[in-house]
């Protein structure tokens, strides 16, 4: 018997709790890294003795570095979890553990009062959040990508990202006000706690969103075809490493240019252009705005002439302009620091439209969640919870303070590279020939047909 597609079965009213569903987890994780990075000074105090700043620096992004560390695990977990008993489950356990780790945070007694225990205590809540962060982006793109409609899925895609980057804003607005509203000695004393203990709350409406929402067309497809891979993480590794190395390529590119421009950049400003906190922050926010209104703009684009061309304009772009643009951003001039913050802004939110629908695209239905999570989080393990750590201690040594330039034209290298070994896959099924496979493995009835959707359909 007939059933409906996947893309006629998504009404609207689904879209939109889709939309809402994908975004608010986003939103919580990087409102708390963000708020992490930009209190960092603050927080190295609270929790590091401070005979030795920069050591007491060091260690806070050393604990920054462990807590990405800790990823990849929570990809292998989550990954196995969204590929077995679907997304909207690990989406709903993801935010949970978040909002958790980041209300631990807020509630943890500093290094005065307890001593060593509190650096103890404060990588524990960040181990937490590092173990959810690692399944929270696979669940949240496979989500996003099995929902959108086909003609239209980089710019469905692309609202991950605006979460994320209002996860950014609401931390850069709110370290603007803590500075601006209290003194340093106040916030040191209790300020810092707020931000950290506000956004518990929203862990608990994004489980409550979460949990009310159906599973997308394509993984309740492949499961009432009973074609759910039985071992997802042995499946990638075997069948998809080529795809999986193409995604981390895509991944290194995206995440280090998002940590470089909108987190290390507020403490390469204050520390080595003497800007003042406050003004970083809101600069930051500036450049969030800007990037909300871009990100949907490429992903829209994407859907138009195709992923690649869109994902490899930003690459170049990293490679050509990045140090001219760090050199700009040192000249004494204001217009001159702030307009090369933007475009270093802009560039990021082209990568950041189309990056995650192609990687949604790269992988079939049967290990996409898994698949995408293994990418994205060994290479933000790998490359960017050390981005902080490694650029303050290059710069301690050297003195030069374009390490963040060459840092980001590397990465625009590796961006370039990757686009030349991609298929174009705008407007390609997300149901690959694999997941058609297991489903004639388990229906050996089904008549062949060229068309993996038709074929789930008629399963």
């Amino acid at each position: 018997m007939n059933s409906p597609s996947s893309e006629q079965a998504i009404d609207s009213k689904n879209l939109r709790k889709s939309v809402i569903a994908g975004t608010i987890g986003v939103f919580v994780h990087w409102f708390d890294w963000a708020i992490y990075a930009y209190l960092s000074g603050t927080l190295a105090h609270v929790f590091f003795p401070d005979q030795d700043g920069t050591a007491a620096m060091l260690a806070v992004w050393g604990v920054f570095a462990i807590s990405f560390a800790v990823r990849p695990v929570g990809a292998l977990l989550f990954g196995y979890l969204g590929d077995k008993i679907g997304r909207s489950h690990t989406l709903s356990i993801v935010i949970v553990a978040m909002a958790f780790g980041t209300l631990v945070l807020g509630l943890l007694p500093g290094y005065a009062v307890i001593g060593i225990w509190a650096p103890l205590l404060l990588l524990v809540s960040r181990v937490i959040q590092g173990l959810a962060a690692g399944g929270e982006y696979g669940s949240a793109a496979a989500f996003m990508a099995e929902y959108s409609p086909r003609a239209h899925r980089g710019f469905g895609v692309s609202w991950i990202e605006v979460g994320s980057l209002l996860g950014f804003l609401a931390a850069s607005v709110v370290a603007f006000a803590l500075s601006e509203s209290m003194s340093a000695a106040q916030v040191a004393d209790w300020g810092w706690r707020v931000p950290f203990i506000l956004a518990a709350p929203l862990g608990i409406i994004g489980y409550y969103i979460r949990a009310r929402i159906e599973d997308t067309p394509e993984f309740r497809s492949i499961k009432k075809a009973e074609a759910i891979s039985q071992s997802p993480i042995r499946e990638v590794l075997k069948s998809n490493w080529r795809q999986v190395l193409q995604a981390s390529g895509i991944e290194m590119a995206m995440n280090v240019t998002f940590y470089i421009v909108l987190v290390y950049l507020l403490t390469y400003q204050e520390s080595h252009l003497s800007w003042t906190a406050g003004r970083a922050a809101l600069l930051s926010s500036v450049v969030s705005v800007i990037a909300m209104a871009v990100v949907p703009i490429a992903g829209a684009l994407s859907d138009r002439i195709g992923r690649k061309p869109v994902l490899a304009m930003p690459c170049v772009a990293l490679v050509v302009l990045s140090y001219p643009l760090f050199q700009l951003m040192q000249m004494p001039d204001a217009w001159a620091q702030n307009l090369s913050t933007i475009l270093l802004g802009v560039i990021l939110a082209m990568i950041l439209g189309v990056h995650a629908v192609i990687c949604a695209e790269l992988f079939p239905t049967r290990t996409r969640q898994t698949g995408l999570s293994i990418a994205y989080q060994v290479t933000a393990a790998i490359f960017t919870g050390t981005v902080p750590y490694v650029l303050t201690w290059f710069i301690a040594r050297t003195g030069d303070i374009m390490y963040p330039a060459y840092y980001l034209i590397v990465m625009g290298v590796v961006g370039v590279v990757v686009t030349l070994t991609l298929k174009e896959t705008r407007g390609s099924s997300l149901l690959h020939e694999v997941d058609l496979i297991a489903v004639r493995a388990q229906n050996p009835a089904t008549a062949p047909v060229p068309n993996a959707q038709l074929a789930l359909d008629e399963a």
